[in-house]
């Protein structure tokens, strides 16, 4: 379906949107440099770091090079997704389960009145934000069309190197784009047809996944294009 050459169904506004955001991204991106790309603009910024070197507890990659990971918690701009999931019907424990913290913690969240208090989220560096992303659409690719087998946090060989960091993301995203198109509409609509395991994906139709990576990606890539500018005007 379309209109003047135009898709508008489903799965074209889709592609149509993630093509967008790639190519925004791309141009944005042009001439990052390692000095750039490992630059921590605030004292306890997350970043990717020597493994011998990681300060969170959760660090992960397969290789030399980690990327900084916390405690499991649930920021606060998440509660209305967390009482989303209630509503739909998941168990407090399915929830906690989604999230990797206790039931309690869910409960608690779960019982909140008034506005959040805002999270005291640390700032995450260009590398992280891109390692961030490319370790969540290697995944969901594994867990979607692989073999559904591997780690997700063990798929990216995390690098301090921005050229070639960039170079594996690009790939990444062409080899999720490139399976993503071949999805048919009963697909699309079908809950668990992806099934990676940190997030509600087997709890979700396909469409609804693809909506929310393409998110991921433009906010991502939005905060990374003020990063660069904040480097440029750094003083």
């Amino acid at each position: 379906m379309g209109t003047g050459g135009v898709r508008t169904d489903r799965l074209g506004l889709l592609l149509d949107q993630f093509d967008m955001a790639r190519e925004m991204a791309q141009v944005r991106l042009t001439g990052l440099g390692d000095e750039e790309y490992l630059w921590e603009p605030a004292p306890g910024s997350w970043s990717i770091r020597r493994r011998g070197d990681a300060v969170t507890p959760r660090a992960y990659g397969p290789g030399e090079w980690v990327i900084d990971k916390g405690a499991p918690d649930i920021p606060a701009n998440e509660y209305a997704e967390v009482a989303r999931q209630a509503a739909s019907g998941m168990t407090v424990e399915k929830i906690a389960e989604d999230w990797s913290v206790g039931v309690e913690r869910v409960e608690q969240v779960l019982a909140h009145t008034g506005e959040p208090e805002p999270d005291e989220t640390p700032i995450t560096t260009i590398a992280w934000r891109l390692g961030h992303l490319h370790s969540t659409f290697a995944g969901r690719w594994e867990w979607t069309f692989g073999g559904r087998r591997q780690d997700p946090y063990q798929l990216v060989d995390f690098t301090p190197s921005a050229g070639l960091a960039l170079e594996r993301f690009w790939a990444t995203l062409d080899l999720w784009r490139e399976s993503v198109a071949s999805v048919t509409d009963e697909q699309l609509d079908t809950v668990g047809f992806s099934q990676y395991p940190y997030g509600s994906d087997p709890d979700d139709p396909f469409v609804a996944v693809l909506w929310g990576d393409n998110i991921e990606l433009i906010h991502h890539m939005a905060e990374i294009a003020l990063l660069r500018d904040l480097w440029r005007v750094r003083g």
